[in-house]
């Protein structure tokens, strides 16, 4: 079942405003476990790590910005 619009922008915004800073706290805690690494191998893990949280999140973001769909915009009467 596909969510609806206002559901998509609802879960859009709880993704930015929990769960994002949740994955980065979660990801410079587990950098910080392990031994620090060479500068690049560092900057290429946490570049992949800030795209790789996107991907699974797509559908959610997708169409957010643009105006409901499921509305009908008539102003002419």
């Amino acid at each position: 079942m596909a969510l609806s619009y206002k559901a998509r922008r609802r879960l859009a915004l709880l993704v930015l405003v929990l769960g994002l800073p949740i994955y980065i706290v979660m990801a410079v805690t587990i950098m910080n476990w392990i031994d620090r690494p060479g500068l690049w191998i560092e900057l290429g893990v946490y570049i992949g790590l800030g795209v790789l949280w996107a991907f699974p999140l797509k559908a959610v973001f997708k169409g957010i910005g643009q105006p409901d769909p499921d509305t009908s915009d008539d102003r002419s009467a």
